[in-house]
């Protein structure tokens, strides 16, 4: 098999990157040639003699318009005249115009565009303006995109759900969610005092972009407010973040420990007794089952795509982001039992056991095997 795939990045330590540099990285071991219409590549791939690159440099254009903009250009002139040497096609989202085989999709802008937490919503300046231009833009080429994919790969069921209220066929639709790296996130204990954190405390972790309210780190900290016994460790960017101001308001900043943005997040996540991250918007949230494959009990929401996986046995799943009460009650619940986290967390790690990227890349491979033999 003759396999082109049309992305960005493919990096192993890089979100959608990482689902790409599985998927080919499979292929390799099934011995099929890759050809990769990227502008980035892991090293270990450029080297090896299955992979060809075609490489198109985006670096130093002004803006991500701009650069999705000459991205989809520069792939779809290549395609047109290259097209026929290949069994499978595979793009994600609206990354080029020109028709796949498979189209995999993380994120569905047309639903964020209607989102009540996103940026222009939220800032009504020129950067949430251009945001909303953002997200628009990407709303209508990704629709067009899709009517030109023989099949959709949605990597939750949330995803599925929000492609089939833009007109996608539900037929033309597979979930295959996204995988966890099993060795880099696995159970252990990492020493706090490395990291800055407080010891003989129990400490509940939260990771994500704590600039914009999307993440929910605000009704986190509310809740925080009414479990005196938590303190809570929280890796993102603190640049231009509200929430080190409502953290003092709230009189917790002495159980609050912003970290800034970090890398490492498999051990921060050995030091930590739980794991909180009740999304406001989130097709998947990988950081989830990272934290199950590290045995920590997890408090989601529904709006996350992973929640699919997680059990009442593994984690508690919220219906609702917005309330601060419940969120509280979660919290409480799993401070007052240590028998309960420790379960939760073993159960969390049977679950995603079965999520393997191995297996994910797998999945794939069987799509393209079943496209090419239909």
């Amino acid at each position: 098999m003759n396999i082109c795939v049309v992305t960005h990045k493919v990096l192993e330590g890089d979100g959608q990157g990482k689902v790409n540099y599985e998927v080919v990285k499979e292929s390799i071991s099934c011995g099929y040639q890759i050809t990769l219409i990227a502008s980035q590549i892991d090293k270990e791939l450029e080297q090896n003699e299955l992979v060809t690159w075609v490489h198109i440099p985006v670096k130093g254009l002004p803006t991500e318009i701009v650069k999705n903009i000459v991205f989809s250009h520069k792939a779809s002139q290549w395609l047109k005249q290259h097209h026929q040497e290949f069994d499978i096609i595979k793009v994600n989202g609206s990354i080029t115009n020109f028709s796949s085989d498979v189209n995999a999709v993380h994120f569905v802008h047309s639903s964020w565009l209607k989102s009540p937490v996103h940026t222009w919503q939220q800032n009504k300046n020129i950067y949430g303006f251009y945001q909303l231009l953002y997200t628009a833009i990407n709303a209508y080429w990704e629709k067009q995109a899709f009517s030109k994919s023989k099949a959709i790969v949605a990597v939750s069921e949330n995803v599925k759900q929000e492609l089939i209220a833009i007109g996608v066929p539900p037929d033309k639709i597979k979930v295959i969610v996204n995988g966890v790296d099993l060795k880099k996130f696995q159970p252990g204990r990492f020493s706090r005092q490395d990291l800055g954190l407080p010891d003989n405390v129990l400490l509940a972790f939260f990771v994500g972009d704590i600039r914009t309210p999307r993440k929910n780190l605000d009704t986190v900290l509310k809740a925080l407010a009414n479990v005196p016994d938590l303190h809570l460790a929280i890796a993102g960017s603190t640049e231009d973040s509200p929430y080190l101001e409502l953290a003092a308001n709230l009189n917790i900043s002495d159980r609050t420990h912003f970290l800034g943005y970090r890398i490492d997040i498999s051990e921060l996540m050995r030091a930590m007794d739980m794991f909180v991250f009740p999304s406001r918007y989130e097709p998947f949230g990988m950081v989830i089952s990272e934290a199950m494959a590290t045995e920590l009990p997890v408090v989601t929401t529904r709006s996350t795509g992973v929640s699919d996986i997680v059990t009442p046995e593994s984690g508690i799943v919220l219906a609702d982001t917005e309330d601060v009460e419940e969120l509280e009650k979660a919290l409480k619940k799993l401070v007052s039992n240590c028998d309960l986290r420790k379960q939760m967390g073993l159960a969390g790690r049977n679950i995603v056991e079965h999520h393997s990227w191995i297996t994910k890349a797998k999945n794939y491979i069987q799509l393209f095997e079943d496209l090419i033999a239909s």
